[in-house]
């Protein structure tokens, strides 16, 4: 049996090759199993609770088949298991975790990863991500007992599964309404509604096509939706809110302008963003505008947590506005234990990948969407304006990424090379800190940096920058692609 491998939320394959409905089966077994042992724990958060479960899954390729076949062997060990009935939006699941009182949630997806894998995501009783105890907790349990399954004769209706009656363990659900109505109440929905703006939305062929006509419908809003098809090879690209992977949209956004592009990854848990025009805005831009936001606009206070590789802007707006600031290591569930602690209010990493606090402790990419429809309510000018705004109080930041494919099994005797042997200068300024918590990361005295790090699922190495220009962005890429030869 192939060699199942958790990552930074659960366990990430390529389709027919490791991700096989025998080793999903196998991997759903193992998480029933550490649920059932965690619900018999005293010292447990879930003791005692009902042996509840939600199953979600995206569009990708099987993707309903090994939700299935999830929810089969959770109804064969007993579990009351909810099921949605199509692709749903990631947080979507998280939220019905936490709001139907569960054990924890399966999202059968592989995010913004190539359209060759899929996975099987973990998500823990308080809505969001599973941390590293609870992953490697399954993983020591794989096929330590058989699979034990539910009868699996589905009946089909209009292309959706019902369940068979004989089975009174598993219902199938639509779990978005309650999210939804829980994201518009994060915002002033009211005057959103009445605004009138012409809202863009890239789904990058993603599970998000069709969320925003779905949340600003029946309101003075227009809403267009990008890239919307469902297509198993998404248009050919990784459905990740990169800039380069904004071409098609940003091409139909030429020929009709809106007011700003929200985009949405392939399971809908990340946010990026263009202008009305279709000119990509960074990850990096986009944070920054909605700690802007929360703070300046709503009048927020409180503990912002990021991740290391987020921008340095984020660090001057902290100390500008005496906020304090938490630095964490690089992936979500590090940053949603800050945003379960009282006096949270932010937390973001370089992917896209933003939580608010009063919400779930997970990425929500839908719910950052409705912020930064607010931010263009509340300020009445375009979102470059407001970005340009920063710019001239906290200076330019202007960041890069390139992402290099590179051998898992050199990656460490790399970044041991890279923290020995760091360069002397960034550009013009010398070196002040090299951090190597996760990767390497190199900060110069003007906080101008460079960092190589190996993506956490799959094998690429990814070179991210900072600079004050993007001309000087490209140059510390060179830099990096230079010391990958080396």
């Amino acid at each position: 049996m192939s060699r199942i491998k958790f990552g930074t939320d659960g366990w990430r394959a390529v389709i027919a090759e490791d991700f096989t409905f025998a080793n999903v089966a196998r991997v759903a077994q193992a998480t029933a199993d550490f649920w059932q042992s965690e619900i018999r724990n005293p010292k447990s958060e879930i003791y005692r609770r009902e042996p509840k479960v939600v199953v979600g899954y995206d569009r990708r390729f099987l993707s309903d088949r090994f939700a299935q076949i999830t929810a089969e062997v959770f109804a064969g060990n007993d579990f009351q298991v909810i099921l949605t009935p199509e692709p749903t939006p990631t947080p979507c699941i998280s939220y019905a975790v936490k709001h139907l009182g569960a054990v924890g949630g399966v999202m059968i997806t592989a995010s913004h990863n190539p359209p060759i894998f899929n996975g099987f995501k973990l998500k823990s009783h308080f809505g969001g991500s599973s941390g590293q105890e609870e992953c490697r907790g399954v993983e020591s349990i794989l096929g330590r007992n058989p699979v034990k399954r539910a009868d699996g004769r589905w009946q089909m209706a209009d292309g959706k599964p019902h369940l068979p009656i004989s089975n009174s363990h598993l219902v199938v659900r639509d779990v978005r309404p309650a999210h939804f109505a829980a994201i518009k109440k994060l915002v002033d929905f009211k005057r959103i509604a009445k605004s009138k703006l012409r809202v863009a939305h890239d789904a990058l062929f993603g599970v998000g096509a069709g969320v925003f006509e779905i949340l600003l419908a029946k309101t003075s809003c227009h809403v267009t939706t990008l890239n919307s098809a469902h297509d198993i090879l998404f248009g050919g690209i990784s459905p990740e809110p990169l800039p380069k992977n904004y071409v098609l949209g940003g091409a139909q956004l030429k020929k009709n302008p809106h007011d700003i592009c929200l985009v949405t990854d392939g399971d809908a848990d990340r946010i990026g963003a263009m202008d009305g025009h279709g000119r990509p805005m960074t990850n990096q831009q986009v944070i920054a505008l909605l700690l802007h936001h929360l703070v300046r606009n709503r009048g927020g206070r409180g503990v912002v947590t990021k991740t290391f590789n987020t921008t340095a802007m984020v660090d001057k707006m902290c100390a500008a506005w005496n906020l304090p600031l938490t630095e964490v290591g690089i992936g979500f569930r590090f940053i949603a234990p800050e945003l379960m602690k009282p006096g949270a209010l932010f937390g973001a990493e370089e992917s896209g990948s933003v939580g608010f606090a009063n919400h779930i402790p997970e990425r929500d990419g839908l719910a950052a969407g409705l912020f930064l429809l607010e931010m263009l309510v509340m300020e009445k000018k375009s979102v470059n304006r407001i970005y340009a705004n920063l710019e001239r109080e906290f200076g330019p930041h202007r960041y890069a990424r390139f992402d290099a494919h590179y051998p898992l099994e050199k990656r460490d005797e790399l970044m041991k090379l890279l923290q020995a042997n760091p360069p002397k200068k960034l550009l013009r300024s010398s070196l002040a800190k090299v951090d190597a918590r996760d990767g390497v990361k190199f900060v110069a005295e003007d906080s101008t940096w460079l960092m190589l790090r190996g993506s956490g699922t799959e094998p690429v190495l990814r070179i991210y920058a900072e600079a004050k220009a993007d001309a000087d962005a490209q140059k510390l890429l060179k830099l990096g692609r230079s010391l990958l030869k080396k």
